[in-house]
């Protein structure tokens, strides 16, 4: 019998016991799976860009900008390329179905972040042919099960028409990609011009600016330079990068990172304790059989090889199957809970497995290493 055969029979001896250690394993890596392709989708840099810049007011994101400040900015010394943007923040159908309206100068966005959103010149195109048009993520037109030619009604929780309406009235002309899996597509991009004529206040003004640096093109210096140049004016401005934004957005909320660590370190403290102290009573049964194998010429290393592989073998199948439920998930749920599964992810799971099989194992498998052979043979 080989060494590896001899580990799996050992494990599945008892194959209640064994199977309920896999289903702690693979419930432990779910829900670190799930955690943490949501920080990586949230917080992370699966979606968030370094080198996208946004200003905006620094009295708050809430506060608007002159458009003035356009031209300023798009002769700043480093800019690449400047768009401009409103929110407008609404619900379709009920409140709970709340998302979020980008109106923009289509050419403009698609300057500035056109490659990162997926717009093509025929959904640039699309865009322009009507001022109520919209393009939609694929994200939210999937979740709402919306198509292009479909008219839909957004109720804004703040910005009222002119007429005093708030029901904003859009087709979708397009649906839009996003570069990659991880890019944010849950939401939906209007015309500046058709927004900006019909809303009741605000007129001619932006709730911020998107900028492009240049090439080889500090995106911190840059930022640095853009809040200089209005520093000393009524409306002073603080420009974040993309990713910095939604992690200081996230932050007023609550400490994200703190809370998934938390929650992922109590799991796997639990399921340390439950397969150490499992594992070293299913060692202890052994203990006549061990001083056996030792009698028969098994070296200390070999003892201690053999109790490392079946614990290796528990987190093995049942991490893998953890994980594999939690990229099902991803893929599943993502778009609308924004869960990115990424490779990242998937590569401190494998560590994770490799130091948690390994940790837990240790114990049994020294104290199985240190037995002497006469004690282990009175066990009987």
């Amino acid at each position: 019998m080989s060494f590896l055969r001899l580990a799996r029979k050992n494990a599945w001896r008892k194959p209640l016991r064994t199977s309920l250690l896999i289903f702690c394993v693979i419930v432990a890596f779910l829900i670190y799976g799930l955690t943490a392709s949501f920080v990586n989708g949230t917080q992370g840099a699966a979606g968030a860009s370094e080198n996208i810049l946004g200003v905006m007011n620094a009295a708050g994101r809430n506060q608007p900008l002159p458009m003035a400040y356009l031209s300023r900015i798009a002769s700043q010394p480093g800019v690449s390329a400047v768009a401009y943007m409103a929110r407008l923040r609404g619900f379709v159908g009920t409140e709970k179905n709340a998302m979020a309206v980008s109106a923009v100068e289509p050419q403009l966005l698609a300057d500035v972040n056109g490659r990162e959103l997926g717009l093509t010149a025929e959904l640039i195109a699309s865009l322009g042919a009507a001022r109520d048009r919209v393009l939609v993520g694929r994200a939210l037109a999937e979740a709402q099960g919306w198509s292009v030619g479909q008219r839909i009604t957004l109720t804004s929780f703040q910005t009222a028409m002119k007429n005093g309406s708030r029901d904003w009235r859009f087709e979708i002309a397009g649906i839009f990609e996003g570069e990659t899996a991880s890019t944010d597509t849950y939401f939906i991009i209007a015309r500046y011009d058709y927004v900006n004529a019909a809303r009741e206040r605000n007129a001619d003004t932006v709730d911020a600016f998107i900028v492009r640096p240049q090439d080889g093109v500090s995106p911190g210096q840059l930022a640095v330079g853009i809040d200089a140049l209005f520093a000393n004016s009524a409306v002073p401005t603080r420009t974040q990068s993309e990713k910095q934004f939604l992690e200081a957005f996230l932050r007023q909320y609550a400490d994200i990172g703190l809370i998934i660590n938390l929650i992922v370190g109590a799991a796997f403290t639990t399921l340390l304790m439950i397969v150490v102290n499992t594992m070293v009573f299913a060692v202890r049964e052994r203990t006549f059989e061990i001083g056996v194998l030792k009698t028969l010429g098994f070296s200390p290393r070999r003892i201690l090889g053999l109790i490392l592989s079946e614990t290796m073998l528990i987190f093995i199948i049942g991490g893998s199957v953890g994980l594999l439920l939690a990229k099902l998930a991803a893929i599943a749920a993502g778009p609308v809970l924004g869960l990115v599964f990424s490779a990242s992810v998937l590569a401190k799971a494998v560590c994770l497995i490799a130091l948690l099989g390994f940790a837990t194992g240790l114990i049994p498998a020294v104290n199985a290493m240190r037995a002497p052979v006469t004690k282990a043979l009175r066990a009987r």
